[in-house]
């Protein structure tokens, strides 16, 4: 924690130090430069607060979990950017470089080979935070390795790496990545049972990863998913439509490329499922809408794909019902986890 505060204090200093090396302008400023002003400094603020945020939960992982897990922070490279401003400029077509979070159970240390998670967080711009410390603690009591990609994005890691986000695209292959990094190079890995779990967006990452790459994952589950970006932004407030027109997401409306959108869409590629999967919907969702995901359900249906599935009937907790600390949220962890024993064998499987 005082490493925490150390750097807070330099990052002041440093801010403070650069009002004062700076000369006044000869001519008071227009309010539109007044404006920018303001805005770029609420900007580099807003991006300060979640690095240093992150810097803190980052603490926080070993003291949640370092009685139970070797926890360790990778970095990979990924694809380059999706929008590149000057492609001939140097080191533009550079890979993003990916950081992720590596948990491996202590008390299956002897153990020759163990099962592979990749875990997806949520949020467009969210993180892998400690929210879902109780979570991974029950994955680590099951004999689960476990790699948790901070995919392009992600906050915590400034502005420039926030506005990589590239919303059903290079993300997901920034988790593809991910989990090749993890066959490679962690010891442990029993590459013939790697899986995949997400809630949300991290639901949609799992989906189009094993729609796209069925021979990497030996199993799949998603929870409450974001599955169709057309309905999605249909009812939705203009404000959340307008972040996937900008250049730094999808670039074009929905009605200049509805194809784009489809394409990046997991309710257009059911007819491409090979992979065992679970889905859990929750009916008063109050983020993503349950008939996003009945129509992902009836699409898997039309095509005569086997999978299973679940539509809860007002679970308390809405969009998180199965991720909070309730005796129905347990339980229905616990479903999943028999679901993907059955493709993972885990050495102390929940029975």
């Amino acid at each position: 924690m005082r490493n925490v505060y150390t750097i807070f204090f330099l990052f002041l200093i440093h801010c403070t130090a650069y009002a004062q090396s700076t000369p006044p302008a000869t001519a008071p400023a227009s309010p539109a430069d007044l404006t920018e002003r303001v805005r770029v400094l609420e900007e580099n603020l807003r991006y300060a607060n979640q690095g240093v945020t992150k810097i803190i939960d980052d603490l926080l992982w070993y003291q949640k979990l370092g009685d139970v897990a070797v926890i360790d922070k990778v970095r990979y490279g990924s694809k380059p950017p999706h929008v590149i401003k000057n492609p001939t400029g140097q080191g533009a077509s550079n890979p993003v470089v990916i950081p992720a979070y590596t948990f491996t159970p202590k008390k299956f240390a002897s153990a020759k080979k163990l099962p592979l998670l990749v875990f997806v967080h949520d949020g467009i711009h969210g993180d892998f935070s400690t929210l879902y410390a109780h979570v991974v603690r029950e994955l680590l009591d099951q004999g689960y390795l476990i790699i948790a990609p901070e995919y392009r994005g992600s906050a915590g890691y400034g502005g420039e790496f926030y506005r990589q986000i590239d919303y059903g695209d290079y993300e997901n292959d920034d988790v593809l990545a991910g989990k090749r990094w993890a066959v490679e190079n962690m010891a442990q890995v029993d590459p013939d049972r790697v899986g995949i779990i997400g809630w949300s967006h991290g639901g949609m990452i799992s989906l189009m990863n094993i729609f796209d790459h069925p021979e990497d994952y030996k199993v799949a589950y998603a929870g409450v998913p974001v599955t169709d970006i057309i309905a999605r932004l249909g009812y939705k407030p203009q404000s959340y439509r307008t972040i996937f027109s900008e250049a730094t997401h999808i670039g074009k409306d929905p009605s200049d490329n509805v194809a784009e959108y489809r394409r990046r869409s997991p309710v257009w590629n059911a007819q491409k499922l090979k992979t065992p999967l679970l889905i859990h919907t929750n009916t008063n969702d109050e983020d993503v809408n349950v008939l996003e995901v009945e129509s992902l359900i009836n699409a898997l249906k039309a095509h005569d794909k086997k999978f299973e599935y679940k539509i809860y009937q007002d679970a308390p907790g809405g969009h998180s019902f199965n991720r909070l600390d309730t005796r129905l949220a347990h339980d229905s962890r616990e479903e999943i986890y028999r679901f993907l024993a059955r493709y993972l064998t885990p050495p102390a499987a929940v029975r």
